[in-house]
């Protein structure tokens, strides 16, 4: 592919095109305090191609031109291995470190997108809640319910059927390690382990969101930082977050 054909694949005036997108998508992020200090990303994946953020940089100022394009599917980019590329910037910028983790959400649930944040009400459920997973449910205190009306835009398994106010939320935990590329493992593993989760929890660090597409991915996404959020609230307060009968 010859150097303006690569660059075809991220020009274009339609708002909705991968490439003018996540710029978008990550200044959102930023202003809500999920991607500060370079953290963070996004993949969109369109057919056969995967559009995915540079690492390092500020994610409320990166451009269309800044954007990588790697083919789908192609053999799961290991987290120490070269990976194929159609399409690499010009900058001298590296394709965002949580490419392999990316491609748990491809593998494992057949997602078209997959968002990553260092959201702090995501952090502190991963304080909160010493065990395997977080959990909230709505509540039945002094046969007065509280619901917690957000679970319904989580999907099962993130791409499955929607959940109702009855059902309880779980989200994995798993514990960090030192380079983002090492969670490759331990996130597939709890994604099988736990068929159901919409999305995975990394123990203070952040969060793996994924969706059908990015419409589904950042809803989810939203809806599970205000579950989170609240949750830390109700557990700081003595207030229980799963259902007591």
């Amino acid at each position: 592919m010859s150097s303006d054909e690569a660059d075809a694949l991220v020009t274009s005036t339609d708002p909705l095109h991968p490439a003018n997108l996540i710029p978008e998508l990550c200044a959102g992020f930023y202003r809500l305090g999920w991607v500060t200090g370079t953290g963070g990303g996004i993949c969109i994946r369109v057919g056969d191609k995967v559009y995915i953020a540079p690492s390092g940089v500020q994610k409320e100022r990166i451009e269309p031109s800044h954007m990588f394009v790697l083919p789908y599917p192609q053999v799961t980019p290991s987290p120490h291995t070269d990976r194929i590329f159609l399409r690499r910037p010009k900058q001298n910028l590296k394709e965002s470190a949580c490419t392999p983790l990316f491609w748990n959400a491809f593998e494992h649930r057949n997602a078209g997108s997959c968002i990553h944040t260092h959201s702090q009400n995501a952090v502190m459920a991963t304080l909160l809640w010493e065990g395997d997973f977080f959990e909230i449910s709505h509540q039945n205190l002094q046969r007065v319910y509280l619901v917690q009306e957000m679970i319904k835009g989580v999907r099962i398994g993130g791409n499955g059927q929607a959940m109702s106010y009855l059902d309880t939320l779980r989200v994995p935990i798993i514990a960090n390690t030192p380079f983002e590329e090492d969670l490759t493992d331990s996130m597939a593993a709890a994604m099988k382990k736990y068929p159901d989760a919409a999305a995975i929890l990394v123990r203070r660090h952040g969060i793996y969101v994924w969706g059908d597409d990015w419409q589904k991915a950042k809803t989810q996404t939203e809806c599970l930082d205000y579950l989170f959020e609240i949750g830390v609230k109700m557990k700081l307060a003595g207030i229980p977050t799963v259902l007591n009968n």
